[in-house]
């Protein structure tokens, strides 16, 4: 009988060993190879000629060393961005025999030392009442010991968000633009203390100087610098009028420049005919010059014909 698709059905049926690899094996020849078995005692294939001195760069192992200059941000050997002690490499240069949750209790710690928060906060300490430093706005004990290292200034997170006219803090390009204070002002740290952070632009750049807004407003608007407002806005007025002054001077001096070489032929020729004067634009000279060329000069082993007019010279060639 023949089945369905075609074969011819048996009532035979090979067992497992009969079909197994084990058994096909012992009838395989010695000399056969298993593509499947590593090679052993075969020569390696090697690459190409022009692939050989190729070189294979790991871009995750890649440390940024700032071009070789000491970053503000650098922590040395086992910060993050400076390589590990090592650990793995995936934890910011977390050290070998640290755990993931002590390197993260650490760099908790390291953090509120830095802001002076939690535990390590000033305010929360032993001192009498009195002698407690407390928030200039509120009265509370909870105030930015930061600004209060930088800036000189008792103030707490909520009243820094509540006035924001007297708190806010600038940039050195906004305190140079908007008060008209000078470099050597911005860079005395008695005069207006300011506050260093990191560039969000390019981290290779210069920190940015932050500046409080009412130490910048007490000092530029006291005595020792403009006196008022009205002063200020007085002295930004009036070098805004020099600064467009000098940009019409120069537009002025540069069209002067581009008429007087316009004009540079219409007054040659026109002394040249012994007229004087004309309008620009005016055809003068008496129509299209045609030149009159005068006897040939020997100069330096060359021929040379000029025009007795203009002075244009030519070289003639004899052949």
């Amino acid at each position: 009988t023949t089945t369905p698709s075609g074969f011819v059905a048996s009532p035979l049926k090979r067992n497992a060993a009969a079909i197994s690899t084990s058994a096909y094996a012992s009838s395989v020849p010695s000399t056969s190879r298993d593509a499947r078995a590593d090679a052993v005692g075969e020569p390696r294939i090697e690459a190409a000629r022009k692939f050989r001195k190729f070189v294979d760069h790991d871009f995750s192992a890649v440390v940024d060393t700032k071009g070789g200059f000491l970053a503000e941000e650098d922590g040395g050997v086992g910060a993050p961005g400076r390589g590990n002690t090592g650990g793995d490499g995936g934890d910011g240069g977390r050290p070998a025999h640290m755990t993931l949750a002590e390197w993260e209790r650490l760099q908790l710690k390291k953090s509120l030392m830095r802001r002076k928060e939690g535990p390590y906060e000033p305010g929360l300490s032993v001192l009498n009442g009195g002698e407690r430093k407390k928030c200039r706005e509120c009265g509370s004990w909870e105030i930015d010991w930061v600004w209060e290292e930088v800036f000189g200034t008792e103030v707490c997170s909520g009243c820094k968000e509540k006035f924001p006219e007297k708190y806010s803090l600038l940039t050195k390009t906004e305190v140079k633009d908007d008060y008209l204070l000078t470099d050597p002002e911005l860079k005395d740290p008695e005069l207006l203390p300011h506050l260093s952070k990191p560039n969000p632009h390019k981290s290779h750049w210069h920190d940015m100087m932050l500046f409080l807004r009412y130490q910048v407003e007490e000092y530029a608007l006291g005595p020792s610098k403009w006196g008022s407002a009205d002063a200020l806005d007085a002295e930004f007025a009036k070098r805004e009028a020099d600064k467009k002054k000098r940009k019409e001077e120069k537009f002025k001096s540069k069209l002067v420049e581009l008429k007087r070489k316009t004009r540079a032929e219409h007054y040659r020729r026109a002394a040249k005919e012994g007229g004087a004067g004309g309008a620009f634009g005016d055809k003068v000279g008496g129509g299209r010059h045609e030149h009159e060329w005068g006897a040939t000069v020997e100069e330096a082993g060359r021929t040379v014909r000029a025009c007795v007019e203009c002075g244009m010279e030519v070289e003639e060639v004899e052949l």
